[in-house]
């Protein structure tokens, strides 16, 4: 088994332009991302970090880091979604030879609002929806092909991909390996030592994440939106939470995995109780280095 360790925009509450994000410069993230022990990161969000090839080849290089990848949302449920943003980070990541397009379900404020309760509530693609978002994962995943890409689907709380069941559907009716994020399957209802047990042989690419089991549980309790789910802190650093890690590496190490592991904690750092990003990367960093190898 081989992994190397990448961190991502989001830890720093960086999670769409002009939205939520704070105003962060991007070279104080890339350098506290360094500091925190991390040998490359995610795009993020597009236009958060440097757009042309030169100026991040640069900006990357000079502190020793790589890129693995970037998260692209597609509206799934909608026939003809556009693959614009697809086509747009496509060609960023192959002009800097990066391997990994990850693509995901759209955020839905009707799934947002059930997120970790879906199953209950019942509210999720209908059968001509399925066909709609097969298709147009497939259409995606050409787009990414044609450039030299490889896509991995990532699964995601707040929308119509969510639950265990739901991620397997998804996975039957198309060939697209997986992104297995650890904090979202638990969110979403699911063990990810089971994930890895029956997604094993579609799994390429991961993103650990943990999750403060009491605090989910209060969010789910009060039905709180996916939002407030991150505001009350239900991601916390690895480690600290309910996901197995040690176990987990395990199951990684018998599947021979080697590829990109990017550590992840979703955050709103405008509310002022929330963990300093920095202390929380590098937190995890120390209990990664403890459970595995150095990298």
């Amino acid at each position: 088994m081989k992994i190397r360790l990448a961190n991502a925009p989001v830890s720093w509450g960086i999670m769409e332009i002009g939205g939520r994000s704070p105003p962060l410069p991007y070279a104080t993230f890339l350098d506290e991302l360094k500091s925190a022990g991390y040998v490359a990161t995610e795009l993020g969000p597009y236009g958060y970090l440097p757009t042309e090839p030169d100026v991040i080849r640069l900006e990357l290089g000079r502190r020793s880091l790589c890129m693995t990848g970037a998260f692209v949302p597609l509206r799934l449920k909608e026939r003809g979604a556009s693959l614009d943003e697809v086509r747009e980070v496509g060609k960023l990541l192959s002009a800097l030879h990066v391997r990994h397009l990850i693509l995901a379900d759209q955020l839905w404020p009707e799934r947002e609002a059930i997120a970790g309760r879906v199953e209950e509530n019942g509210l999720g693609l209908s059968a001509g929806e399925w066909r709609i978002a097969a298709d147009n994962l497939k259409a995606a995943c050409d787009v990414a092909a044609d450039l030299g890409l490889r896509p991995v689907f990532h699964h995601h709380v707040g929308t119509y991909i969510e639950s265990p069941t739901e991620i397997a559907r998804l996975l039957d009716s198309t060939g697209v390996s997986l992104c297995l994020d650890t904090g979202h399957y638990v969110y979403g209802g699911g063990d990810p030592l089971e994930a890895i047990e029956i997604f094993g042989s579609r799994l390429e690419y991961l993103h650990f994440k943990d999750v403060d089991s009491d605090r989910l549980a209060l969010v789910r309790r009060e039905k709180r939106d996916f939002g407030d789910g991150i505001s009350a802190g239900v991601f916390c650093p690895l480690g600290r939470g309910c996901v197995r890690f040690p176990a987990l590496l395990e199951k990684l190490g018998d599947l021979h995995f080697d590829g990109w592991v990017v550590v992840e904690q979703d955050v709103d750092t405008r509310n002022e109780t929330a963990p300093k990003p920095l202390e929380s990367a590098r937190a995890s960093r120390e209990y990664l280095r403890k459970i595995m190898q150095p990298n």
